[in-house]
């Protein structure tokens, strides 16, 4: 049994060593690290599976990685670990397991929590949702009209939105020609609007993905696409073009559903690692159950190097690690990432949602109060695009901004040499943040140029590189590969979260906003007395006398 007592971190020796190093090797730059070791790459870069995370663009020395990994053994990271594969109640503060793993192990394995193999339960899920699927991709299941589906709408938000995002579209090249994904998150009414008005009621399927069946945005879309469809089609029709992934069968049913039709997931399932839940229902459909029956293998494949790889060759914990160095002792408050992959262009936002709302917070599991850095910033964009946008800051800026670069060596789709172009524009960026331009080379570029020139162009020329990078190169993105990656940021955030003392499962800090919404609410339509802030209570007076109604 895990040791839960509060553990004050930056208290320990090693927390002051870490420091030290820090302040020590700070002016270090990492041209003269790669000069001074040619074998560096060798060194720094590892391979799973057919993922390689190359992260020798650090400044980072093998003294540095020395101290990273006595600070993941005084916080005990292993027995975290192991607690969390066993099922233990590791969200304290919800006093719930954290067992998304589970979701990813094969039949013929055993996991036992409380008396009770969670396997069969999961696959059971897992054959109800496949044999749902077949129906609906061979065309068996039919509308009110005799119609196949052809479109489908997922009403989601948060996790159930973005996870199944990103891997539908990561996964277009495997996607059934004859059907429409499309994914509703939003609750501005423009969201739904205009995905329904490109849509046919008679082939159109709908996801209510919401556990509780009572998350507010969710429901908003659920009436409005309720409301579309009964425009043309009768009450009766509603279980033939919608379907639930939920936990509370009688909103279920009260909505017109018919409850075979729900499909459900467990309390140790977070919202932000459930798409390979039943939340992930709209990735089946649009992939099949075999490609989705891959994307959990993947994850698994990562699940087992975890648990079992010492932190030395231990992918998810040399990340965390590398970002606790930048994050907690370096000050660099966020983290940029760049997916060179169309598919994975919403990857950061997923990422930026896993990464923030697990370990943005101030207080450590017990409620007391950190007094240091936690959770970065994360952002991205994909690339190249990202080239043309952010990348003269990276390159020019004040800041420091890790990065992590996302390739895939080959492509789906072979449209010339694009692929190679796309290749060489990433490893020309890690390359270019690390070693910069110096001035002694801009200075040979700009020979020619007469002195005042040279004097004002040369300095908005230099680069200062040492920007540090982590590659990660797939050798194709496949189901298999997606998977691996995805639950790589997944370990990666759940490590970083133990060595800052937090609680990366729960997320007190969605609600708030939400409590206050449902008060102005009532008062956007009324004449009543206000009692906020000036601000907000002018806001509130400026859309009561701009509205129309």
């Amino acid at each position: 049994m895990l040791d839960y007592r509060r553990h004050d971190i930056n208290g320990s020796p090693v927390w002051a060593k870490l420091h030290q190093h820090q302040r020590a090797t700070r002016h270090m730059h990492m041209r003269e690290l790669f000069q001074l070791d040619p074998q560096r790459f060798g060194r720094f870069s590892l391979e799973v599976d057919g993922l390689l995370l190359d992260y020798s663009k650090n400044r980072m020395t093998e003294r540095t990685f020395e101290l990273l990994f006595e600070l993941a053994e005084t916080v005990n990271l292993r027995g975290w670990m192991e607690s969390m594969r066993r099922g233990e109640r590791i969200n304290v503060s919800e006093d719930r397991a954290v067992l998304h793993t589970a979701l990813r192990l094969p039949a013929d394995a055993v996991l036992e929590v409380d008396g009770v193999d969670l396997v069969p339960q999961v696959h059971a899920v897992l054959q109800r949702l496949r044999a749902f699927c077949e129906r609906v991709r061979s065309g068996e299941w039919r509308g009110y009209t005799g119609l196949p589906v052809k479109d489908v709408v997922n009403l989601g938000i948060g996790g159930s939105d973005l996870g199944p995002l990103v891997v539908d579209e990561a996964l277009g090249p495997y996607a059934h020609p004859g059907l429409t994904v499309h994914f509703v998150s939003n609750v501005d009414g423009q969201h739904i609007a205009r995905t329904l008005e490109k849509l046919d009621p008679r082939t159109t399927l709908f996801i209510v993905a919401s556990k509780s069946f009572t998350t507010p945005e969710t429901l908003l879309n659920a009436q409005a696409a309720r409301q579309w469809f009964l425009q043309a089609a009768t009450e009766a029709d509603i279980a033939r073009h919608f379907v639930a992934v939920s936990t509370n069968a009688d909103a279920v049913k009260a909505f017109g559903i018919d409850p075979e039709n729900m499909f459900g997931f467990w309390d140790w399932v977070g919202g932000r690692y459930s798409v390979w839940s039943a939340i992930g229902l709209p990735v089946m459909l649009a992939v099949g159950f075999k490609c989705f029956s891959e994307f959990l293998a993947g994850g698994h494949a990562m699940d087992r190097h975890f648990f079992s790889a010492p932190f030395e060759r231990n992918m998810p914990v040399i990340l965390a690690l590398i970002g606790v160095w930048y994050n907690t002792f370096y000050g660099a408050h966020t983290h940029a990432i760049m997916p060179y992959d169309h598919g994975l262009r919403r990857l950061p936002a997923h990422i930026q949602q896993l990464d923030m709302e697990s370990n943005g917070k101030r207080v450590g599991r017990f409620g007391e109060r950190l007094d240091f850095k936690t959770g970065p910033v994360i952002w991205g964009e994909e690339g190249v695009n990202s080239q043309h946008a952010f990348f003269q800051l990276l390159h020019q800026g004040t800041r420091l901004v890790p990065c992590d670069f996302i390739i895939p060596m080959n492509s789906h789709y072979r449209v010339d040499h694009q692929h190679a172009v796309l290749v060489a524009n990433c490893l020309a960026q890690t390359e270019a943040l690390m070693r910069g331009k110096a001035e002694a080379e801009v200075m040979a570029e700009l020979s020619d140029l007469p002195g005042d020139r040279l004097d004002m162009l040369l300095p908005q020329k230099l680069f200062p590189g040492n920007q540090p990078s982590n590659t990660l190169a797939l050798d194709k993105l496949t189901p298999h590969a997606l998977g691996m990656l995805m639950a790589l940021y997944e370990h990666k955030v759940f490590v970083q979260g133990v060595i800052w003392g937090i609680n990366s499962f729960d997320q007190w800090g969605v609600e708030y906003g939400k409590q206050l919404a449902q008060r102005i609410l009532p008062e956007l339509s009324s004449e009543g007395a206000l009692a906020h802030d000036s601000s907000t209570n002018g806001l509130i007076a400026h859309f009561r006398s701009r509205h129309e109604y």
